[in-house]
């Protein structure tokens, strides 16, 4: 099937109308981001599915992450008038239009070419910022030219600290203004159903693989006439040949360093001339410690589920942390935001904005850059209606009253 596609030179004009067509007709019926999640599921391949879709062992925490969000309950407001509602924003000392950034998500490129820049395109027309994982599909100078906006960059730190350098210096002359340190990468998480699925990065298509993509033409298309997807940013790093079999699904983080430690976060900020926020945070006692390493800003984060199973969910944690930190530095928190009430509840318990990756990474997934943007504008919907109905007019009217006790 894959070699039919190749021999021939483009796809008949008459099938990319009616499957462009198709896309926009189901963005159109795309009513929150579980409709998104649908949409890739029928698009992609299940072993590229299932490494977006995915948590680590059991994924308790993956599912964790969601019932806490919906746990909680509002204690909503009445009488406001709300007949105007502002999303403006601070986030990291700067104007946003939403308390939303887009998290990274590295291999966006699997799913839709460009992935990486539709995300940040998306982003930018919303105006927040989006944060380029270290694994993106396109280089931090490319998706920096194509994009703009406000880019963070996220840092694996490598056993390679000379290439970690180097990342760190592209970052920089970019233009990204905050850099985004994963913590709680020790090692790659077992992520069992990458396993079940042979799925391997660097990306290789096996029979197994060629077998599920002939269901699912479209996106066969795209990797016969363009080529297979890589890590661009860590090209040079990985050695060529076959990954062994524990470094199926975590091919990142077997290049990560686990000696990372707090005087290596110091020396990145003496370093690194712009913000410096650490992410994965989970503790009050580890936030403290990082606020005095002169941190700009926290990051709660159970990496979306996909790293230690068992792992509490990050909103559970956020009023001990945010008590802890008592204002000194911006908190920001992902993992399990799925609605734009979410936004609503984690800003009520102290966070200064959410960080979204499923969301938009469906969105592309589904539609490339028109899907992400249809994930934006669904979770902006949801926050509006949210602050309307809990009687807030403003981000800075939702206080952690609208929290039911």
């Amino acid at each position: 099937m894959l070699a039919a596609l190749r021999s021939r030179k483009s796809a008949p004009q008459g099938d990319r109308l009616n499957f462009t067509r198709s896309m926009a007709a189901d963005l159109a019926r795309a009513y929150n981001i579980e409709d998104l999640r649908r949409l890739a599921r029928r698009r992609l391949p299940r072993m590229v599915f299932d490494y977006y879709d995915g948590g680590a062992e059991d994924e308790l925490s993956l599912q964790g992450n969601r019932a806490a969000f919906e746990r909680l309950r509002f204690a909503p407001k009445v009488l406001r008038d709300v007949s105007r509602v502002s999303t403006g924003c601070e986030i990291l000392g700067a104007a946003a239009n939403l308390p939303l950034v887009i998290a990274p998500t590295g291999g966006a490129g699997f799913s839709w070419p460009g992935g990486d820049v539709a995300l940040a395109r998306a982003a930018n027309a919303f105006g927040i910022p989006c944060t380029l994982s270290t694994a993106t599909t396109a280089t931090v100078e490319h998706i920096a030219e194509q994009a703009g906006g406000r880019l963070w960059f996220q840092l694996y730190v490598l056993y390679d600290r000379d290439y970690t350098a180097k990342l760190v210096a592209r970052a920089a002359a970019a233009g990204c203004e905050a850099l985004v340190i994963t913590a709680d990468l020790a090692t790659g998480g077992k992520r069992e159903r990458d396993f079940r699925n042979h799925f391997e990065v660097p990306f290789r298509l096996g029979l197994t693989h060629i077998l599920q993509a002939c269901t699912k033409l479209h996106w066969s298309w795209n990797v016969v006439t363009r080529g297979v997807p890589a890590f661009e940013n860590l090209r040079g790093l990985v050695p060529p040949g076959k990954a062994s079999a524990d470094a199926i699904a975590s091919s990142v983080g077997r290049d990560i360093d686990a000696s990372l430690s707090f005087e290596d976060v110091a020396r990145l900020r003496d370093t690194w001339k712009g913000k410096l926020i650490v992410k994965g945070v989970a503790r009050a006692d580890d936030a403290e410690r990082l606020i005095r390493t002169g941190v700009d800003g926290l990051w709660l984060s159970n990496h979306g589920g996909r790293q230690l199973d068992g792992a509490a969910a990050p909103i559970d944690l956020l009023p001990s942390v945010a008590a802890a930190v008592g204002g000194r530095v911006p908190i920001v928190l992902d993992s399990g935001v799925w609605r734009g009430s979410d936004a609503v509840k984690a800003c009520a318990l102290g966070a200064q904005a959410v960080a979204i990756g499923s969301a938009t990474l469906f969105g592309v997934a589904a539609a490339g850059e028109p899907g992400a943007r249809r994930a934006l504008a669904i979770l902006t919907d949801e926050l509006v209606r949210t602050m309307q109905l809990c009687g807030a007019a403003s981000i800075g009217e939702i206080t952690s009253d609208l929290i039911a006790s």
